[in-house]
């Protein structure tokens, strides 16, 4: 299996800098150097352990900690950072590593042979800084017997022919870091990558067979406000070294930004699919007017619905569909609502799906066909989605919130989904909370239920084509919209019954028939516009139901 493309999405500055670009470049350098961790490379890690055993190598030098951190003590820890006035990370990053183009930035490799074992199914390689990858993160590796920094060491890595020769002391630091794991029990030390974090507080997992997609990040401040976005940064990581074949490993992270302070926990268990059980303690040093938790963000360039708006422009590629999510999916007791995403508009779409109590919400790639995207190296049908479930209390009352930017390049992560709290977030108010994060890829999905008939496609065109006018209407719009899954009737004459609604115009003439070819039901519906176009965007819902109960997920567009 390749590793991730020119396609993939990437860590966040703050600097206005592609979301994508950030991790994309450093990331495909790093993979291309080091075939043992590219996804889904394998390689044998007794070649590692004995590069563990014999190297002079920092990590073996350092000291060891009498006491491993607690998520208890870490969050103490960020209580007491956000008692403090915020002080940026310094620009110690020297100048010939800031300075370095793509291409030289590309030819730092790390050393295969110095990759770290975590016990015999997992291991680390780290990511070094430079380029646009200038911030610190302290990488320290603990056990019941301690704690141990792993001071950076020029000598795991090829610095390439622009930086031959050079030496960096062991303050430089790493821009983060990398897990695999052996996915095949009867071959433990062939690891593949799974896991990274790199950038801001992104992280990025996948399931067994899938490729790197969207993104998730420990926490969103003021996405889409006219202030501009904050990006905290993830400073320092603790990674347990998990003991025998353990099924998890656990990661602590310290957050740190202007706004805020936190801690996190994250038990993250490899597998089909991949989960992350995430806890954390947040401490606001000042008001933050919108709090995104359990962020999520990814990229949609364009989809089966073609532009899908009124005067968009179309895209000049061979490539029939460019997504790394096709849609976002938010549920509720009983109900579960699926938007699909949208490129095109003249300026940002910002929609708020309040639910409560909310069982969860995802971005989701339900389009899992090769035959839909054309893309050998990309492979967007492998690209996961990510499911959030909120534990314990929940996060409250809020919204799930979706921010859908325009863009023309699929270097550039465009799609952003919270739950954000209702309540503007006080200084001095902690907050702790707690959720699960899991990878989804064919549905159905064990993540969603219950077991409604899910979207599959929607697809937009002209009216007229059915139902001619003189002179034609260019507003017309008709809207196909596939449903497949479980709890469907079979037979082709059931009496299936249509909810239609919009909240400006009319949703009109719909028409449901059973599709033989697929096993599932296509609607028919025409969006006659109102007259005036009202200001703001027009909300279009559809769902199906069969002898009196729901039997499909509640459809949900802009038009």
């Amino acid at each position: 299996m390749a590793g991730p493309s020119d396609a993939d999405n990437g860590a966040p500055e703050a600097n206005g800098v592609s979301r994508r670009a950030l991790v994309r470049g450093a990331v495909r350098g790093a993979l291309a150097g080091s075939a043992g961790l590219s996804v889904s490379g394998l390689f044998d890690l007794n070649t590692a352990r004995t590069m563990a055993q014999t190297s002079e190598n920092a990590a073996s030098q350092s000291a060891t900690e009498s006491r491993p951190i607690t998520f208890e003590a870490l969050a103490q820890r960020a209580e007491r950072l956000a008692a403090e006035p915020y002080r940026a990370p310094g620009s110690d990053l020297p100048q010939e590593l800031a300075a370095l183009d793509y291409d030289a930035f590309q030819a730092i490799r790390f050393r295969p042979e110095a990759t770290v074992p975590l016990g015999p199914r997992y291991s680390m390689q780290p990511f070094h800084r430079g380029s646009l990858h200038a911030k610190r993160v302290e990488i320290r590796l603990q056990s019941p017997e301690g704690v141990r920094t792993f001071a950076y060491d020029p000598d795991l890595f090829d610095l390439g022919p622009t930086l031959k020769g050079r030496r960096y002391p062991a303050s430089l630091g790493y821009a983060g870091f990398r897990i695999a794991y052996g996915f095949d029990a009867s071959r433990p030390q062939a690891h593949e990558e799974f896991l990274v974090f790199l950038g801001a507080s992104y992280f990025r997992i996948r399931g067994r067979d899938q490729v790197y997609g969207l993104s998730a990040r420990g926490i969103a401040v003021n996405t889409g406000l006219p202030q501009g976005e904050e990006f905290p940064d993830f400073t320092h990581f603790w990674i347990e070294e998990p003991g025998g074949d353990a099924a998890s490993i656990t990661i602590f992270a310290l957050l740190d930004g202007p706004s805020l302070a936190g801690a996190y926990r994250f038990v993250v268990a490899p597998g089909e699919p991949s989960t992350v059980a995430v806890e954390t303690a947040l401490f606001p040093r000042r008001a933050i007017e919108a709090l995104g938790l359990a962020p999520l963000t990814s990229m949609f360039l364009f989809g089966e619905n073609g532009p899908g708006l009124r005067g968009a422009e179309p895209f000049d590629d061979f490539r029939p569909q460019v997504h790394d999510s096709d849609g976002l999916v938010v549920q509720a007791p009983g109900d579960r609502l699926w938007r699909p995403l949208v490129n095109g508009r003249a300026a940002p779409q910002i929609s708020s799906f309040r639910v409560r109590p909310l069982e969860g919400f995802g971005l989701l790639q339900r389009e899992r066909r090769f035959a839909a995207y054309l893309d050998v190296q990309a492979r967007h049908e492998d690209r996961p989605g990510l499911w959030v479930t909120p534990k314990g209390d929940g996060f409250g009352a809020g919204a799930v919130r979706l921010f859908e930017i325009p863009s023309r390049t699929e270097a550039t992560d465009n799609i952003v989904a919270a739950f954000v709290p209702e309540a503007p977030i006080a200084a001095g108010r902690p907050m702790r909370l707690a959720y699960g994060l899991s990878t989804v890829g064919a549905e159905p999905s064990a993540a969603l239920a219950p077991p409604l008939g899910r979207i599959v496609s929607t697809r937009v065109g002209s009216a007229e084509r059915l139902r001619p006018t003189n002179p034609p209407s260019p507003q017309r719009r008709l809207y196909v919209i596939d449903f497949e899954g479980p709890g469907l009737p079979e037979d082709p004459m059931a009496d299936i019954e249509v909810a239609l609604s919009a909240s400006a115009g009319a949703l009109v003439e719909p028409y449901a028939e059973r599709v033989p070819q697929t096993g599932g039901w296509r609607l028919y519906a025409e969006f006659r516009p109102p007259e005036p176009w009202p200001a703001g965007e027009v909300v279009l819902r559809a769902r199906l139901s069969h002898g009196g109960r729901v039997v499909t997920e509640t459809w949900d567009a802009v038009a």
